[in-house]
């Protein structure tokens, strides 16, 4: 009777399992995939082209590295992408970014490679040295209106993550913010 029941049990589960797994969406046509790469990348250029990433960051720094202003963490963060270009060569892409951090305010060519999760872009920077500045590396995910990843610059490195906004719309919706113009609390005595 145990073994009937054991049979019947997994049967019944190798069943749903089969079931759920076919259930799978169909790979793409081979033919498909072109049409549809061209459409994400479209898609990615109108993402990046005019906008700010505005949003925070942490420092994850080695042991016994200070890290000026570790109470203020995650501190702001902000880069303006005013246009983002595929190039001839596989993956590539150069967006002109503005780069502000720190006493450092630079508008630079930077090469990226993206590497696609499925219709999810990941920007991918790898040891890329920027004269003066550093060695940087990334990895930033894009999806809608947000963004979240990784980042090192020389030793130190962290967290990001943010709101991808229209750089015409960012002042203006900064302003239009409800909790930009809610009234201050009375101080407590």
């Amino acid at each position: 009777m145990r073994r009937a029941l054991v049979f019947g049990l997994v049967f019944l589960f190798g069943g749903v399992t089969a079931g759920v797994l076919s259930a799978q969406p169909a790979a793409p046509p081979a033919a498909a995939e072109p049409e549809r790469a061209a459409a994400r990348e479209a898609r990615l250029r109108g993402m990046l082209s005019g906008v700010k990433l505005v949003g925070r960051f942490t420092i994850d720094a080695p042991p016994g590295t200070p890290v000026p202003g570790e109470k203020e963490m995650p501190r702001e963060e902000e880069y303006t992408i005013t246009t983002a270009t595929k190039l001839a060569d596989g993956d590539w892409w150069t967006m002109l970014a503005r780069m502000r951090f720190g006493t450092v305010d630079l508008t630079l060519p930077v090469p990226v490679e993206v590497k696609w999760a499925g219709d999810t872009p990941v920007i991918t920077l790898d040891k890329v040295t920027v004269p003066g500045l550093g060695t940087f590396s990334a990895r930033v995910v894009l999806d809608g209106e947000r963004y979240a990843g990784t980042w090192q610059h020389d030793a130190i490195g962290g967290h990001m993550f943010g709101r991808i906004v229209a750089a015409a719309a960012d002042a203006a919706g900064a302003a239009q913010d409800p909790a930009a113009t809610k009234p201050a609390e009375p101080a407590k005595p």
